[in-house]
């Protein structure tokens, strides 16, 4: 029995985000009946996209593909400013058009192994945390960005060029932030190691992929989602949404994205108010703050925590603090164009 107790909770301290949002799940369907619509709740296509492209990650990293690219940028990079700015803004621009989420999986690991090859593993939460700010800010360029986005603009049907003028002045103000951090890293010179011959490995090629692959991540997401879906099918937080929403959905979409992430917040908040401007604006700000605010953010902190795990608690404070940061700012900005 102590073994059993001692499993579950170092499996409660490995797997904390997956372990919440299982119980909050769990606890919300004792109010809702359990039954076949649960399997509506939940997003099958981000599920699906989700497991293909953590494949074809594990894929490009057992090919050794990581390695060569890490190699090439590391030659083409002068110091370790540069090398942060060419990470972080890789994240942002990349998620304009391939989403935010499938971003991070591809970049994160990417820079992990990039910064372990010039002997700067210091600098891993820094750039992670970056990187993460950078894609979330990069996805509100264009609709096709983010999942939130994507939901948004096909219910309310805002012309492409007004989504884009309607976020512009947020991106910009977060560009430059994020510039301005940047200036904090010291433009030392790198120091290339000596490279060894890369071999491919191919023995147990396939198991390999199969097993690095985050199956707790995609159980992660299928628990908020049900979370998600029963809270809209509980009568008083039903009746609570309906009255307090209208005319205050930036702030909603701002605290909601805090507690149940800025997709599920999309969808519910565009379900008791026709004022999407303002939902736009709210869920796309509210995806800076909590790690559950965005769901890219659970990506990046299982990667970097699955890399390195005695950087959890020292990630967490860092990636907080960054993003209230440039939370407040962009309300900030918010107020004072309105």
């Amino acid at each position: 029995m102590a073994k059993l107790i001692d499993k579950s909770i170092n499996f409660f301290k490995k797997e904390i985000i997956f372990s919440i949002s299982l119980i909050l799940a769990i606890i919300s369907c004792f109010f809702v009946q359990p039954s076949i619509n649960y399997l509506n709740y939940i997003n099958w296509d981000t599920i699906i996209l989700l497991l293909v492209i953590m494949i074809i990650v594990e894929i490009l990293k057992n090919l050794t593909i990581f390695e060569i690219l890490v190699r090439k940028l590391l030659t083409k990079t002068w110091d370790v400013r540069g090398l942060v700015f060419v990470l972080v803004f890789t994240c942002f621009f990349s998620s304009i058009f391939i989403t935010n989420d499938v971003s991070l999986i591809i970049f994160v690991p990417f820079s992990i192994l990039a910064l372990k090859k010039v002997d700067r593993i210091d600098l891993t939460i820094l750039t992670v945390s970056l990187q993460t700010i950078a894609a979330n800010v990069g996805c509100m360029v264009l609709p096709i960005g983010a999942p939130h986005n994507i939901v948004m603009y096909t219910v309310s049907k805002i012309p492409f060029e007004s989504f884009f003028l309607l976020l512009l002045p947020y991106v910009i103000v977060s560009i430059v932030f994020l510039i301005i951090c940047l200036f904090f890293i010291s433009n030392d010179e790198i120091t290339l190691p000596k490279m060894s011959k890369i071999d491919f490995d191919r023995k147990n090629f396939f198991k390999r992929v199969f097993l690095g692959v985050d199956y707790y991540l995609l159980l992660t997401f299928i628990a908020l989602f049900i979370l998600i879906g029963n809270l809209e099918n509980i009568a008083f937080f039903n009746l609570l949404f309906k009255k307090w929403i209208a005319g205050n959905e930036v702030l909603w979409g701002i605290v909601a994205s805090q507690v149940i992430s800025n997709v599920p917040s999309a969808m519910l908040l565009s379900g008791f108010s026709t004022n999407y401007e303002a939902i736009i604006v709210g869920i796309n700000i509210g995806g800076l703050g909590t790690l559950i605010a965005s769901m890219a953010n659970l990506i990046s902190y299982k990667i970097i925590v699955r890399e390195y795990d005695e950087f959890k608690i020292k990630y967490l404070g860092v990636f907080t603090v960054l993003n209230v940061v440039l939370l407040i700012i962009l309300v900030g900005i918010y107020i004072s164009i309105n």
